[in-house]
């Protein structure tokens, strides 16, 4: 890779038309190669999550960095999966806490189920346990893995498989874009992969326990995130957002939108 952002920007330009259709595997294998161990896979332990862990294990055993962002609102279940994961790959995996007081004076001030209260302050809390420790985890790093889809929401459906991302001046990597749910769990099935037991309940789409509900057949995959919410465009956490270029929307419908383009 060249050294200059200007570069790694255009540099990414085109790898990202270069594995447009390649194997998941595939990318990952050479993201590995191209930026260990400047590379790691941010992980939520979703499904796509431990699709990829499963991945990396196969390509640099016990090896592989992992980080994961614990908001201190995450479900039991997160926690379960998180010690299966640690015991069946052997992985050492890197967890990130909000800030202490940042977290203490938010709570003072507009109190513990701030979320339920408006967009921005919902937005606010998600910043705190969220997108502050990611820009920490991010710290030294030249690339990062997500488990992002493009079936997962109408702000991702534009992802690439490789991108820049502008806002931490990182590359970031997105193996499974072009993957369908029933891809993902095949793939689950086939590895005898740990999994969180909600998906079992309901939840296609899991990240803090009073944020998250179970969804109905038929509904969509992140129906359950913030579900009081109802525009889908702003129902993101901050860590992986589509410009709104990309979406085919005008700026004033997008409020808060920038490109990054997290399983989040």
């Amino acid at each position: 890779m060249k050294d200059t952002i200007g570069d790694i920007r255009e540099t990414v330009k085109g790898l990202r038309e270069t594995f447009e259709g390649k194997p998941a595997e595939e990318v990952l294998r050479w993201a590995v190669q191209e930026f260990s161990p400047g590379i790691a896979l941010a992980s939520s332990f979703g499904a796509e999550d431990v699709v990829l862990i499963h991945m990396l294990s196969q390509i640099v055993p016990r090896t592989c960095r992992v980080f994961t962002l614990d908001t201190g609102r995450l479900p039991q279940e997160t926690y379960d999966l998180m010690e299966a994961i640690r015991d069946r790959y052997g992985l050492s995996i890197e967890v990130y806490f909000p800030d202490a007081a940042s977290v203490e004076t938010m709570v003072g001030e507009h109190g513990p189920n701030l979320f339920y209260k408006s967009v921005a302050l919902r937005k606010r809390c998600c910043y705190v346990r969220k997108v502050e420790p990611l820009q920490r985890a991010l710290q030294g790093l030249s690339a990062w893995v997500t488990g992002l889809r493009r079936e997962q929401a109408i702000t991702r459906a534009f992802i690439g498989k490789v991108e820049f991302d502008e806002e931490h001046g990182l590359v970031k990597v997105n193996p499974l874009t072009d993957w369908t749910w029933e891809q993902v769990w095949e793939y689950i099935k086939a590895h005898q992969i740990p999994y969180n037991s909600l998906h079992d309940k309901g939840y296609p789409s899991i990240g803090c326990a009073p944020c998250t509900k179970a969804v109905q057949p038929g509904e969509d995959l992140r129906a359950g995130r913030w579900w009081w919410e109802g525009d889908p465009v702003k129902k993101e956490c901050g860590l992986h957002l589509a410009g709104a270029d990309e979406l085919g929307l005008p700026d004033a419908a997008n409020p808060g939108i920038r490109l990054v383009t997290s399983n989040g």
